[in-house]
């Protein structure tokens, strides 16, 4: 009994000093009313200490079933510390014929999609701002429950 105990007590330890802490930050912004208006922006800031390192950027959507496509147009800025914002229009896919992409749970979805470019480095370290904003033609957008940014460090 006393063997069982120390073996158990060793792979507890070997197992903690195996896991690493994933370095991720994440920021989603409510869409008021489920109704995204085309001059509305989600916005966030994300802090960037290691220049050496890679990272992949995630935009993520959270919609529900009442969604109407099977894709969303977004209009995506980026601002280094210091600089000015520079957007991007990109197009992702939530969905098809046969169904949602992601993960669903009853009628909400939660897509992520890396942005093109990714995985990369930051030139600068500091502060990073995001906006973004939806460039559908429907004005306002419905059964859009948020949107925001995941940046995840993948290592040096």
């Amino acid at each position: 009994m006393k063997f069982l105990k120390i073996n158990i007590a060793i792979i507890f330890l070997l197992s903690l000093i195996g896991c690493k802490q994933l370095e991720v930050h994440e920021t989603h912004t409510s869409i008021p009313k489920h109704s995204w208006k085309s001059n509305f922006s989600c916005n966030g800031s994300f802090e960037i200490k290691d220049t050496g390192a890679i990272y992949n950027l995630s935009i993520i959507v959270r919609h529900t079933d009442a969604y109407k496509y099977n894709n969303i147009w977004l209009n995506i800025g980026l601002a280094s510390p210091g600089q000015k914002m520079n957007f991007q229009q990109m197009d992702f896919s939530l969905g098809n014929d046969v169904g949602w992409e992601g993960v669903g749970m009853d009628d909400i979805w939660e897509v992520r999609k890396i942005l093109p470019g990714c995985p990369t480095k930051f030139k600068k370290a500091g502060t990073y701002q995001y906006k973004i904003y939806n460039i559908m033609r429907d004005d306002p957008l419905n059964a859009v429950l948020s949107a925001g940014l995941r940046v995840e460090k993948l290592g040096n």
